[in-house]
Order: C-alpha cells, then sequence, then structure tokens
C-alpha cells in the first residue's frame, strides 16, 4: 500500500472533479506531494502553487476548491493552509491498512519489482594483493554491499565485481624477493604480513643494490609473457591475500559474483589501443600515448607509457567494454573514494569519444568521502593504519564488555557480540550520506542509547520480546485502538519505508534506508514507552502486538539493506 500514490490518485480526482474543464494538468502528482514538517499540519500536503498557472487562479483559492471536492473515507479530513491543501488519514482505517499490507508479505515490505529484467554492475572494495584490507577500504566495500542488497530488493540483476589491484612492477619485485629471501612454508604462515615484509627488504636492498629493480622488472615481464613459474608464484600470491581478504569479507557478510581484477584485463588493452588508434584519439606525448581532453578542461588521459606499458586507464577502458559486451548492463557504479573523480571524469570522456553513447546514462562513479580514526587521518608513512580485522575484532570485543554488564544472564553473548560490533562498525559508516567523511570513535559507535546501529539492533531485540511475552490472543485486532499520536507516527515512517527504499536506489545512498529504519527504531521506542501493549482488553492488545511485529519486520528490513544482522536477545 503506497500512500504516497493513494493521495496523488485523490488530488488527481479531486482536480478533475473540481476543474473538469481544464487543460494542460500534470497526469502524476506524486511528485508534488510534500510530508508536513509537524505531523499536526497533516499526514500530506499539496502545493497548490504549481497549478496557478495552468488554472489561473491563486493557490489558497485552488485549494478550497479542491477540499469541497472531497468524497472518501480513508481522509477524515483536509486543510487549507495559505496555498497548500493538507491531507489527514482516517487513523482507524489507516492502521487497518497499513499493518494488513505490511503483515500480507512482511520480509518484503519496500521492495519493488522496478529494476526486473534489468542490470547493474557494481565495482567496489577493490582491495589490492600482497596488502592487507585496512579501514581505507571499509567504505566502498559496506556501501558497495548495502547497495547490492537494495538493488536486489528493487528487482535488479546485480553483478558484484572485486576489481583487484593485481598488476604491477611490484608483483615482479615481490616475486624477486621470494625468490631470494622467502620460502613458500613461511609465506602460507605468515600470508600478507609476511609478503609485505619481502617487499619492504626489496625496497630497502635495492636502495643500495639499484641492479635488483632490474631483476624485479625482468620478472613482471615473464609474468606479462606467461612465464610458467612467474605466472604460478604470481597467482598463489593472489590466493594467498584472497584467503585472507575472505575472513573479513565472511565476518561482514559480504559476497563477489566476480574477482576479475586488473591483470584479467591485461590481454585486452591491444584492442583499446587498436580502437583509439582507428578513431584518431591516440597523441604522442614524449614518447607516451595520450588522449588529449584538453577541449573538455581536462588534463590528458595517459593510455600507454614512453616504455609501452599500459596504465590504470587502459585497463579501466578494457573492464568497461568487457563488462558492457558480457553482462549487458543498464548501470555501471564504480564505487570509489570522491579522489578519484578526475579518473573517472576522463575514463567517461574517452569512452564517449570511442562511440559508447551509453556511457552518459549508463557508468556513474558513486563517491565518497574520506576515513580518519578517532580525528587522526589515515597515514601508512606516520604509522595511522587500522586494519579492518582489528577494527572487527576490537569492535566484537568492546561489545561484548557492554554486554557482560548490560545483560549478564544473555546466554550467547559472544554471538551476540559479534553482531552488534560488527554492525557498529558498519552502521557507522552508513549513517550519513556517503560524500560526509567519517571520523570513526568508539564511544559514539557502540552507544546504546544515541542513534547507533546497537541502538537499533536492540529495539529489533526489544520487539521480539515483547511478542515472546504475549500470550496466544484469539480477538481480531481493535484498530481504534492505534489512533493515538505515537501509533500514527509510527504507522507514517512504516508506510513510507517502501519510498526510502527507492529513493536510496535511484541516488545510491544506503543512509537513507539507514535514517528510515532509525526512525522507526525511535518511533516504537516512543510508543512503548507512552503505551502499554499487553493489557485486560484483547482486541487492543491484539492490534498493538501487530504494530509490534509490522516495526519488527520492517526494521529488520532495514537492517539487512545496511548490512547490519538483527540478533532477538539483546
Amino acid at each position: 500500500m503506497d500512500m504516497r500514490q493513494r493521495i496523488a490518485g485523490l488530488a488527481k480526482e479531486m482536480l478533475s472533479a473540481a476543474f473538469p474543464e481544464a487543460q494542460g494538468l500534470p497526469e502524476d502528482l506524486a511528485g508534488f506531494l510534500e510530508v508536513p514538517p509537524d505531523p499536526a499540519m497533516g499526514d500530506y500536503a499539496f502545493p497548490c502553487f504549481r497549478l496557478s498557472k495552468a488554472l489561473r487562479m491563486g493557490p489558497p483559492m485552488i485549494a478550497k476548491k479542491l477540499s469541497e471536492a472531497l468524497e472518501k473515507p480513508e481522509i477524515a479530513r483536509v486543510e487549507c493552509v495559505g496555498g497548500y491543501l493538507n491531507f489527514f488519514f482516517n487513523r482507524e482505517n489507516f492502521a487497518r491498512e497499513m499493518l494488513e499490507a505490511v503483515m500480507a508479505a512482511p520480509e518484503k515490505w519496500g521492495s519493488s519489482e522496478e529494476g526486473r529484467g534489468k542490470t547493474v554492475c557494481m565495482d567496489y572494495s577493490s582491495i589490492n594483493i600482497a596488502k592487507r584490507f585496512h579501514i581505507g577500504h571499509l567504505s566502498t566495500t559496506v556501501i558497495g554491499n548495502s547497495l547490492k542488497r537494495i538493488y536486489d530488493f528493487q528487482g535488479w540483476h546485480t553483478v558484484s565485481i572485486n576489481h583487484l589491484g593485481d598488476w604491477g612492477t611490484q608483483f615482479g619485485k615481490m616475486i624477486c624477493a621470494y625468490k631470494k629471501w622467502g620460502d613458500r612454508e613461511t609465506v602460507e604462515k605468515g600470508g600478507v604480513d609476511e609478503m609485505t615484509r619481502l617487499y619492504v627488504r626489496f625496497n630497502n636492498e635495492a636502495a643500495e643494490h639499484p641492479e635488483l629493480e632490474d631483476e624485479g622488472r625482468a620478472w613482471f615481464k615473464k609474468i606479462e609473457e606467461g612465464d610458467p613459474e612467474a605466472l604460478e608464484i604470481f597467482n598463489w600470491f593472489k590466493n594467498v591475500t584472497l584467503k585472507d581478504a575472505m575472513r573479513v569479507y565472511d565476518i561482514l557478510g559480504v559476497h563477489f559474483d566476480s574477482y576479475a581484477g586488473e591483470s584479467f584485463y591485461a590481454d585486452k588493452t591491444g584492442r583499446v589501443v587498436e580502437m583509439l588508434e582507428e578513431k584518431g584519439l591516440l597523441k604522442d606525448s614524449d614518447g607516451a600515448k595520450i588522449v588529449d581532453l584538453e577541449a573538455y578542461d581536462m588534463p590528458p588521459c595517459l593510455i600507454l607509457k614512453s616504455d609501452g606499458a599500459t596504465l590504470y586507464h587502459t585497463r579501466d577502458l578494457a573492464a568497461a567494454i568487457y563488462r558492457k559486451e558480457t553482462y549487458h548492463f543498464d548501470q555501471c557504479l564504480y564505487i570509489v573514494a570522491y579522489q578519484q573523480d578526475l579518473h573517472f571524469k576522463q575514463l567517461f570522456k574517452v569512452l564517449e569519444l570511442m562511440g559508447y553513447d551509453w556511457v552518459q546514462e549508463q557508468m556513474k562513479h558513486v563517491s565518497f568521502g574520506m576515513v580518519s580514526y578517532e580525528g587522526q587521518a589515515l597515514s601508512t608513512r606516520k604509522g595511522v593504519m587500522i586494519y579492518l580485522d582489528d577494527l572487527l575484532r576490537k569492535a566484537q570485543e568492546k561489545a561484548l564488555e557492554i554486554i557482560r554488564e548490560k545483560s549478564p544472564n544473555l546466554e550467547n553473548k559472544e554471538e551476540v557480540a559479534r553482531q552488534v560490533g560488527v554492525g557498529a562498525v558498519v552502521y557507522s559508516t552508513l549513517q550519513n550520506s556517503r560524500i560526509k567523511d567519517i571520523d570513526f570513535h568508539w564511544d559514539r559507535a557502540l552507544n546504546f542509547d544515541g542513534e547507533t546501529g546497537p541502538y537499533v539492533q536492540y529495539t529489533f531485540a526489544r520487539c521480539c520480546s515483547v511478542l515472546r511475552k504475549a500470550p496466544e490472543i484469539s480477538a481480531a485486532p481493535d484498530y481504534a485502538a492505534l489512533t493515538d499520536d505515537e501509533a500514527q507516527a509510527l504507522l507514517r515512517l512504516l508506510s513510507r519505508f517502501p519510498e526510502a527504499v527507492a529513493e536510496a536506489c535511484q541516488k545510491n545512498e544506503p543512509f537513507m534506508v539507514t535514517r528510515a529504519t532509525t526512525e522507526i527504531a525511535k518511533a516504537y521506542n516512543k510508543y512503548y514507552y507512552e503505551h502499554r501493549i499487553l493489557d485486560d482488553d484483547p482486541a487492543a492488545t491484539a492490534a498493538r502486538l501487530k504494530l509490534t511485529d509490522a516495526a519488527r519486520q520492517v526494521i529488520k528490513t532495514g537492517l539487512y539493506l545496511i548490512g547490519l544482522e538483527a540478533p532477538e536477545r539483546m
């Protein structure tokens, strides 16, 4: 039951009845409707200003004539306030229809078929081989995971891609270091940390013995040429890194359909270079090959270095073309920090110049802000680098301390601590618009009282507790028991949850789901404190329990869509 569409349809009927001869009126009025800042002003407001020109009449007069054409039982009344027509629901009917609609398919409330038949490719996380998974990868990973779930929920076919950073001379240097100072058993045991140690040693040794750089380049050339030994070591390095990363992905509940990274496209860049040459787009620049973008107020896009080596842009061009030809996407999202804005502007412009007319409508850079940790900018050089598995482990430990204090008799403390600790980290990343910078603080993230992940999870657990304690009731719900302000406020938020999910999908903004879910949790807690849910009136109790169950279901859906689990006991 989409109340916005219902009111929009009603407004259209009123408009036709009040102005039967009018011409040039809009067909769809849903976008006109506004939610008043104060519920006392109505459930929805219709601004009549936008009709003045077509009707040649002042907004207050339009509102008055529309109000006289109202004949619908689901609306208790309308009020003309200035140029606005404010709609007030029939509270009992609204409660009945709303709860019946949610509980008809509770796990699907907020879903749609908007994306049916359409495919979206999502490029996110994109970790680097032979490097540990750090907090700098947190935003791209959790934003991407949430968007995947939201698009799935809206009926899209999603293809999640982890575009691995697995190409470049550094891998030749790593193989060189491994051959000189490493062994398989030590690397298998030490994982990414041991590979990092070998790489650091290579750079230190090369500072005194520059000939090592030539050896490193030679090993990378072997990778490029398909040398069996070089490829075996290179692929093994990737497997060791992914094994390490999989532990983090499993904790976060993140999964990918493809791990095709830069190396996958290395043999596909020749076609890109040929196409650029055929279209006369390539130019020489001190021996390198570029696409001149000066006419578009951008620096040149570097395609080939002077030694003929490819670059990020070359491989990203190949990847975009491959994804379009393989997945036939309708949307392709790059969930990458805003520092790469120029890179993607250049990438999209070069694709457009190559003749791919789908680029402007279908390819999007979904950017996000910087991540800092308790006021400190992350910096490897300065030693301020938080590894994600350490962060998640610490979050779980802190959550366990809080749970032991607040719920000493809880049976599965460790499991709940995992759900709450990880949820706190994810929620803190998705609680604001993605473009905002994030400063992660423990005391904020793990607060059970503020607007945090644990607060919303605790509200879900509270709903579960109320339903567990409730006796069996055979009486039909008396929806007149839900006409108070607190119940109606909660019902309004439940009714608007589908709008929040749809808008989050349209704008690629998971925080819209976070905000909607948090507001529902706040509204339920207010209702819980202001009203006795289990009382002597079975029919009233049945209605309040139904409201509790609907809130529980929608909060669970909201938590899932942003990547959080929903513990039933806390």
